[in-house]
């Protein structure tokens, strides 16, 4: 009894701290937002965060016009590497700034009043998903929880490999643009070099 008392408190431990994010069920065919996912981009927050690449202690840099869905119309880019766990690997934080009044000049005045999500690359250990260069992408809230998403009835938290489909017909998502980036790493802005 104290051994199934312990467990269930353990699940809802985990389901407390992943913010009562819904995980994906297992019959999902999309290789994304699982219990791990989700812990893994936990942690990863918890990394950029300490790195002063998100939350309120972040390094400023400076914005620029993007004006692609899904991302914001002014954006911003952090990159380096940094350690999650014992692999050390590259990371790209955009900023994504939307909302009435929007531009350059007012996120540099005040950019938690414009800031609406950060959408986050990092790459992964080899062996993670050799398909796509080992990148691991979650969408936060500015707050740092993962944004869920309705995909296919279910809700997914967008964390992991997504959208990672059985055929490259299925990849959507951050896989299927983040292909067409030239270069073949990923990355659209030819200033970010991924180290070798």
């Amino acid at each position: 009894m104290a051994n199934k008392l312990i467990t269930c408190l353990i699940f809802f431990s985990v389901l407390f701290n992943t913010s009562c994010q819904s995980i994906k069920p297992e019959s999902s065919p999309l290789s994304m937002g699982t219990v791990d996912d989700i812990r893994y981009a936990q942690k990863l927050w918890s990394i950029m965060m300490m790195e002063q690449l998100v939350g309120s202690n972040a390094l400023p840099n400076k914005p620029f016009f993007g004006g692609a869905e899904p991302h914001g119309m002014i954006l911003e880019l952090a990159y380096k590497a940094i350690q999650v766990d014992n692999h050390t690997g590259f990371v790209v934080v955009k900023k994504n700034y939307d909302g009435t009044g929007v531009s350059v000049s007012s996120v540099e005045a005040d950019r938690a009043k414009f800031l609406t999500s950060m959408t986050v690359m990092y790459q992964r250990e080899a062996g993670y998903d050799e398909d796509n260069k080992n990148w691991f992408w979650v969408k936060y809230k500015p707050d740092g929880k993962v944004e869920i998403k309705v995909l296919k009835g279910n809700e997914i938290a967008l964390a992991g490999r997504v959208i990672k489909g059985k055929t490259p017909e299925d990849n959507g998502g951050c896989i299927y643009c983040h292909r067409s980036a030239g270069g073949g790493d990923y990355i659209f802005y030819p200033e970010i070099n991924v180290p070798k």
